[in-house]
């Protein structure tokens, strides 16, 4: 049986959030897990008198807390500021660790910027050559296109676990398996799958797995990337040798430690049967908008193989930032970006081979540890008193 946590007091008197893949609120128990060690236990975990003994010790804790959430030992946890970053450390790590002189790297359409953006650099500053596979309607990269794609001098294969808008769960144990067999390293970009979905990276097979705290209940400017046993990377900050030597600076023991706390609690969680209550409002807030608006209501993605929180659905007739400006009671996301108020389709949506006018009617619903049944009633009769206003207006 699923335990609620207590409301949190972000979320009070407060449009109805549906936004947590963007980001989540700070759970108030990690929040009490890293207090003392803003205060009270200051010292750095690298000094030898009392001072950083605490310190030390609850890094040691916060590792093993967040390696046991995905199955790996805590010796392989390095943290780091930022998804972006320890993203950043797995391509460019391992790309400039290869000593290829033409190192090749894949990943796919629909993946993270931080990856693509990572990739780009690395073509433009290191000779790497990328490949950018597509996806299928669903947002699901072919297997069979990744063994085309691989070569004698792919370096490093970067598919994320789960897409951000659709929540798509990409197959990562054939994808690592089809990559291990050219002798190329496999990294996976966790981000929106860590804590929703069990993930181990035995089974996975993956050599680089990123986790990032935003995402699960900790604050920003915390995360990690698991580093398999023998791989090599080179190092992303350089200096004292700290995590490994891979990224050097003193440690922040206050953000790695409630990292670490919302990974013991992400874990409980799981065990709890936490994603079954959220697939359920997820699929109840589903049925609400299509029993409401028969025939227009549209999934994005897979119907089963996405997280058991994320709903994106588009609704003929409108476009998505339209009818989020006229239901101010909830607090959402669409996948479109707006450039000197002009809205442009999401690009994962386009890659997905939507044309622009269904992707731009998408609208990015995300559930979490605080929604509710009544959370999910207003959301679905708010949006559903926007769409005759704003398709009114469309004529």
């Amino acid at each position: 049986m699923t335990h609620l946590p207590a409301p949190h007091p972000g979320l009070a008197d407060s449009p109805v959030y549906l936004d947590y893949n963007a980001t989540t609120p700070v759970d108030p128990r990690v929040a009490a897990a890293m207090l003392p060690h803003l205060t009270r236990f200051f010292g750095n975990p690298s000094s030898g008198h009392p001072y950083g003994a605490r310190p030390r010790t609850a890094l040691a804790q916060a590792r093993a807390q967040v390696a046991a959430l995905i199955g790996a030992r805590p010796e392989g946890i390095v943290f780091t500021a930022s998804g972006s970053e320890a993203d950043l450390l797995a391509l460019r790590g391992a790309v400039l660790a290869s000593g290829n002189r033409r190192p090749h790297l894949v990943t796919q359409a629909t993946e993270h910027p931080a990856v693509l953006a990572s990739c780009r650099a690395l073509e433009r500053l290191h000779g790497a050559r990328v490949t950018v596979l597509p996806v299928d309607g669903e947002g699901l990269v072919d297997p069979g296109a990744l063994s085309d794609a691989l070569g004698p001098d792919t370096v490093l294969v970067s598919v994320m676990a789960a897409n951000n808008e659709t929540g798509a769960l990409q197959p990562i144990p054939e994808l690592a398996a089809r990559t291990h067999a050219h002798g190329a390293l496999f990294h996976c970009d966790a981000a929106q799958a860590a804590g929703k979905i069990p993930l181990d990276v035995i089974g996975l097979g993956v050599d680089l797995l990123t986790v990032v705290g935003h995402k699960m209940y900790a604050p920003k400017g915390i995360a990690a990337l698991w580093v398999r046993d023998g791989v090599r990377l080179e190092p992303v900050v350089y200096g004292g040798g700290q995590e490994r030597g891979l990224r050097s600076g003193t440690e922040n023991t206050a953000l790695a430690v409630a990292l670490g706390a919302a990974a013991q609690l992400a874990a409980d969680e799981l065990s709890d049967g936490a994603p079954s209550r959220i697939r359920a409002l997820r699929d109840e807030l589903h049925a609400h908008l299509a029993d409401a608006l028969p025939g227009r209501v549209h999934l994005n993605g897979p119907d089963l193989r996405r997280l058991p929180n994320t709903l994106n659905v588009g609704i003929d007739g409108t476009r998505g930032h339209e009818v989020l400006r006229a239901a101010p009671g909830i607090a959402a996301a669409t996948g479109s970006a707006c450039h000197s108020g002009t809205h442009t389709p999401s690009p994962v949506l386009t890659a997905m081979g939507q044309d622009p006018d269904r992707a731009l009617g998408a609208l990015r619903l995300t559930l979490g540890r605080w929604s509710t049944a009544q959370d999910v009633a207003t959301a679905a009769r708010v949006l559903v008193r926007a769409v005759p206003a704003v398709a009114g207006s469309r004529r």
